[in-house]
């Protein structure tokens, strides 16, 4: 058997050395750790590695610094350069012409020049090779598992902001800790029914903050909150469960910041136990607030106090032991003065100043404010005073929290959706991301980088921010702010707000005007296939100011979802969606004294009790999404496809998904408002038929013409099933 040999040539950019990460080394398998072998360097910046035995590889090439290429595989011995591989080694290329001021020059001009050429299309992504197949055939169902379903109400609890009172009886109702693990598991078959494959659950981990409910202020990234746990129902139970009827587990995971109070065991943020804090015109141990009676110390445990850290100070660790009533007075070591005061400083008690935090574990730059959410200020301060800014550079912050989220992985968690990219700088973020990846090989990761707009950056386009907080930027590896293509793909797609912030535009006035737009810039992502795309979530809508649940006629989001289905990303739907849940409602709490039961973000159960879950079942957009659904997972161009071919027009628009030179090939038509007519030449010849109406065409001159009913799709799939499903309000 011959050995496999692997060439690379070191960007200019790069340290020095340079490794080589493989895994599933065929045959046998084998594989290394994260940053890999050290290759042998060459000369003319050349490096190579020998991998006797093997004949095929997943592998990484990267310099341990923060750059690295995109997942790769090689089949046989092969030479890889500025982002290609080679049977035979290249010659260099021939040096670039400037034709003005390069643009990192310091006296370039201030106006940016217009974007550069898109790069031709490159080939279709390859298919993974790593055993855990491609998430661009799944399709994502998005939940607040605390707003989702109840199987246990002995874990629901009251967070102490926003608690909702009956408003006969006064008596406190719709517990913000309300859905758990074992009212998940018991709705699997529901999210399975629908069609999807994968769920992605906000972060599981413990939490601590007044309003904590929906995971992202992280306590102990090293325990399940027990609020989402039962004996018979816990994460793994969840897993394990999820995975027997085919459906992956995405667990949502924050690595910019923890909650105000600290990591358990690992750093302690100074404040005041909360049972000694008396609002002003309040009196010691009258406080009544639900279930907070006498102080707003956590009710559920006995001594009230809910921040157990063993690197508390001790006078701390004594206190969250002892008086349970917040009586006996305790000396502020800050001020000298005494509690419980009535009024007495509340940022003793919930407050933050960033200058007296644990450097080793927090950056101290203060917090953000006005247009420090579009400048570098982003990536330094501190987002609110309840989600404290990690030192994501320190290796001590690197270690616990990749450590932490490895053991998850272990428990067969699927995949990973990150949460505050652009707070994060790239090359930073990748460390974490790449060691996962290396930790579970194929693993799949995405991000939230929350742009309201096209998210282009220092390419122009009207973005009024920097490149290197913008989406496309984590996507890829190159260090030019103004050409993407100055580096490949890193392996990290992201949440494709540039294409959902189109849609406050288009879909929610009835129309596809300007969608071609954002599609043909498509080349400026590392893959964007794996762009997670969607609707709305759980912090926005495409609504005017993005701040609601989408209110536009049910037309319009059937309409939205086979566009959706249909185009190059994976596609996620945030819950309730399928009944128009809370149709217009604010996503979050907007007013003072908005609860939980008013927006978004409502608890969804009560549609999935054994009594109600039917008529849910019927609604026409659940009936909708399943059979989008059944569509696109029997058809790989959907999945998979490279797009061409795209033409809009307002009410309606055309293009062509081609997988693999044609293996899987199909011309999509979809219209919004009335009937359509769709043509699409230069097309391949052959018999297609139509997933939606079984409807079928002989193309013989590299023409094809359709008819296409209002607000549905025709899915002319070339040598194709034939229809998939059964008719609808809207597919049909």
């Amino acid at each position: 058997m011959t050995d496999l040999i692997v060439y690379f040539h070191k960007p200019a950019d790069w340290a020095d050395s340079v490794h080589l990460h493989y895994w599933d080394a065929q045959p046998g398998g084998r594989a290394t750790h994260w940053p890999g072998v050290p290759m042998t360097a060459q000369e003319d910046g050349w490096f190579a590695y020998r991998l006797e035995g093997v004949t095929a590889i997943n592998l990484v090439f990267n310099d341990h610094q923060g750059r690295q290429t995109s997942n790769l595989w090689r089949k046989g011995s092969g030479y890889y350069r500025d982002g290609y591989w080679f049977e035979d080694k290249p010659a260099a290329p021939e040096p670039a012409v400037s034709s003005g001021t390069a643009a990192t020059d310091p006296k370039s001009p201030a106006v940016p020049p217009a974007p550069p050429a898109p790069a031709p299309p490159a080939p279709a992504p390859r298919e993974r090779n790593d055993g855990l197949g491609d998430f661009r055939a799944e399709t994502i169902y998005f939940l607040l598992t605390a707003r989702f379903h109840e199987g246990d109400p002995s874990t629901s609890f009251f967070c102490r902001d926003r608690i909702k009172f009956n408003r006969e009886t006064g008596q406190p109702e719709d517990p913000h800790w309300r859905g758990d693990f074992k009212g998940l598991i018991q709705r699997l078959d529901y999210i399975r029914d629908l069609g999807f494959t994968a769920i992605w659950i906000t972060p599981p981990i413990e939490n601590r903050s007044g309003l904590d409910y929906h995971g992202y202020h992280g306590y102990d990234w090293t325990r399940i909150d027990p609020r989402l746990e039962s004996p018979d129902a816990t994460y793994q139970d969840l897993i394990d469960e999820a995975h027997k009827r085919g459906i992956k587990i995405i667990q949502d995971v924050v690595v910019n910041h923890s909650c105000q109070y600290g990591i358990r065991g690992k750093v302690h943020i100074d404040h005041l136990p909360i049972k000694y804090y008396i609002p002003q015109g309040s009196q010691h141990g009258q406080v009544n607030h639900g279930p907070y009676q006498g102080n707003l110390g956590n009710y559920a445990w006995p001594n009230r106090d809910d921040i157990d850290n063993p690197v508390a100070p001790e006078w701390y660790r004594e206190r969250h032991a002892m008086d349970p009533e917040g009586k006996v007075p305790l000396v502020d070591p800050k001020s000298g003065e005494t509690v419980p005061k009535p009024g007495y400083n509340p940022g003793r008690f919930f407050g933050i100043d960033a200058q007296t935090l644990d450097p080793e574990w927090y950056m101290q730059h203060g917090f953000i404010c006005g247009g420090d959410w579009e400048s570098a200020a982003v990536q330094l301060k501190h987002i609110a005073g309840d989600c404290i800014n990690l030192a994501t550079d320190r290796q001590n912050v690197k270690d616990y929290l990749i450590g932490s989220i490895n053991h998850y992985l272990d428990m067969g968690v699927d995949a990973l959706r990150i949460d505050t990219v652009k707070h994060v700088p790239r090359d930073n973020l990748l460390e974490y991301v790449n060691a996962w990846k290396a930790h579970k090989p194929g693993l799949f990761v995405f991000g939230e980088n929350l742009v309201k707009g096209y998210g282009w950056g220092d390419l122009g386009g009207g973005d009024n921010g920097p490149s290197f907080i913008r989406p496309w930027w984590y996507t890829r590896l190159g260090h030019d702010p103004r050409d993407p293509n100055s580096g490949g793909d890193s392996g990290f797609p992201q949440l494709d707000f540039g294409l959902f912030s189109t849609f406050r535009d288009n879909l929610s006035r009835g129309s596809y005007d300007g969608v071609a737009r954002v599609l043909e810039m498509d080349w400026i992502y590392g893959n964007a296939s794996e762009l997670v795309t969607f609707l709305q979530n759980h912090d926005v809508g495409p609504d005017n100011d993005f701040r609601f649940r989408f209110k536009g006629e049910q037309w319009m989001a059937a309409a939205a979802y086979n566009l959706l289905w249909t185009v190059r990303g994976i596609p996620c739907l945030y819950y309730g969606e399928e009944i128009e849940f809370m149709k217009g409602a604010p996503q979050d709490v907007i007013g003072n004294d908005d609860t939980l039961d008013q927006t978004g973000r409502a608890y969804f159960g009560d549609h999935l009790s054994d009594e109600r879950i039917g008529e849910t079942q019927r609604h026409p957009l659940y009936q909708h999404i399943k059979r989008l659904n059944q569509i696109r997972r029997a058809v790989p161009a959907l999945q998979k496809g490279a797009m061409s071919h795209i033409h809009e027009w307002g009410s309606g628009m055309s293009f062509v998904r081609d997988h693999n030179q044609g293996e899987s090939y199909v011309v999509v038509g979809l219209t919004i408002g009335g009937d359509q007519g769709v043509n699409v030449g230069n097309i391949r010849n052959g018999s297609y038929r139509d997933a939606v109406t079984g409807h079928e065409i002989q193309v013989g001159n590299g023409n094809i013409s359709f008819h296409v009913r209002g607000n549905s799709a025709g899915i002319y799939v070339l040598n194709g099933p034939g229809k998939v499903g059964v008719d609808g309000m809207y597919l049909r």
